[in-house]
């Protein structure tokens, strides 16, 4: 996977197909509701599977009813082709429920 540093238009297209994601502090973040604390866990700990074998791990900020996830490549100091592909992993997940 690409490890280059996206430039803006290409972060901004990145965008239209991660719907209620942001781009912010060189980060993709998006914020998840959930109906109790066991199923904000689930979805972290499947999520956390995913990084794993990706080697691409995300800042993680969970408790009950909510997981919120912060991704980029830090030593890229920015957003790259691995930080969207993981928000699109994240995203495959959510839709599978």
């Amino acid at each position: 996977m690409a490890r280059k540093k996206l430039s803006d238009e290409e972060i901004k297209n990145a965008l239209f197909d991660l719907p209620g994601w942001n781009a912010e502090n060189n980060n993709f973040r998006k914020r998840f509701e959930f109906k109790d604390f066991a199923k904000s866990l689930a979805f972290v700990n499947q999520v956390g599977a995913i990084a794993e074998q990706q080697n691409h791990h995300p800042d993680i900020t969970f408790g009950w009813g909510y997981a919120e996830f912060f991704i980029t490549t830090h030593d890229r100091g920015g957003l790259t082709e691995n930080d969207f592909d993981l928000a699109k992993k994240i995203e495959e997940i959510i839709n599978r429920k």
